[in-house]
């Protein structure tokens, strides 16, 4: 290492990130996961301001006044508001190096597969305006994989699918690239979206994103799991707009759910019959590994099982796998030459 290189990572903290459409997660060598905060913010309409990020933006979503506009600046996977984004990204490094402000971050990125060369540039440059000197990008795929322990640099093919909150991507990883990747918009988001619509249809129940979600979560699944009780569910009663309750069952909301699940099966489906002969045989041996917050719906890796009849796996803390791939490549650059994006 020269003596530049070595000045110059005295003085620089390497972060890792993986922005998220539904979270946002940071992590440093030194403090670990420093940062796992929503990808919500509060903006004040008249000046502009931020009000809040993260946590409190999230739960003040739906319940916000006038002058307050409540924004999720990233969409489906891609920065849909740059603006935002960058206070957003700049407030959550901030956060990362409160300790450490006289050191600028290097930073590791992960990305969806198949953004434009403009989302990548937005990607970069908002990191960069947030103070970075250094930005480099890897694949969400191949991020999931590393962090779930796939051997992703030999010549043998694993399965990974990653159901995030905007996205959810099937990917085949061999030899450090991806082989085969395909990627629906399609994911936690749209499960939530989906209660929405099957609460207003059946019920004349008009609910907020945050109680959709508390339904997925207490008793959405996409097999039928035993067990699971009915929930009264709170909103607004749309043929009268007075507030309402109403009893669901784990059969209702799991019918919800049904055309968000099938369609990442299809995703699923669809990759297989892509893949290579000699891939596919890798994949019959070693099964499907499942990562995302989205693999957390009850059932959905024994619904993917059924449907491919190979072993699936559900790593046993999805929610931050992209993250731990994205900060294993970031302090181990030189084991992992070929992952990046250019």
């Amino acid at each position: 290492m020269s003596l530049l290189s070595y000045i110059q990572n005295l003085f620089s903290l390497p972060i890792a990130m993986d922005l998220g459409t539904a979270n946002t997660l940071l992590y440093t060598k030194a403090g670990g996961i420093i940062v796992n905060e929503p990808s919500v913010v509060d903006l004040d309409v008249q000046t502009g301001e931020v009000l809040s990020i993260g946590a409190k933006a999230k739960t003040s979503r739906g319940r916000t006044p006038g002058r307050v506009r409540n924004v999720r600046p990233m969409r489906d996977g891609v920065i849909a508001d740059f603006d935002v984004t960058t206070r957003m990204i700049v407030y959550f490094i901030h956060q990362a190096m409160r300790k450490t402000w006289f050191r600028k971050p290097r930073m590791v990125i992960s990305i969806p597969t198949g953004v434009t060369q403009v989302e990548k540039r937005a990607v970069i440059n908002a990191a960069l305006t947030a103070g970075a000197t250094k930005v480099v990008l890897v694949e969400e795929p191949m991020a999931s994989a590393i962090g779930v322990g796939l051997p992703v640099g030999e010549p043998v093919g694993s399965m990974v699918v990653d159901i995030g909150g905007g996205t959810t991507e099937v990917a085949v990883i061999t030899l450090s690239a991806v082989a085969v990747c395909n990627t629906v918009r399609v994911a936690g988001d749209a499960m939530n979206e989906a209660i929405i619509a099957a609460l207003r249809s059946e019920y004349r129940l008009e609910v907020g994103e945050n109680t959709a979600e508390r339904v997925k979560i207490a008793i959405g699944s996409a097999v039928p799991v035993p067990g699971l009780e009915p929930m009264f569910v709170s909103g607004k009663d749309l043929a009268c707009g007075c507030p309402t309750k109403v009893e669901i069952s784990p059969d209702f909301v799991r019918e919800a759910l049904k055309g968000p699940v099938e369609t990442i099966g299809e995703a699923v489906m669809r990759t297989m019959e892509q893949v290579a002969p000699t891939l596919a045989a890798d994949i019959f041996d070693t099964g499907i590994t499942m990562a995302g917050g989205g693999s957390l719906l009850r059932g959905m890796d024994q619904y993917i099982s059924q449907i491919t009849h190979l072993p699936v796996h559900l790593d046993p803390d999805p929610l931050t796998a992209v993250l731990r791939g994205t900060a294993s490549v970031m302090m181990n650059m030189d084991e992992y030459p070929d992952v990046f994006i250019d």
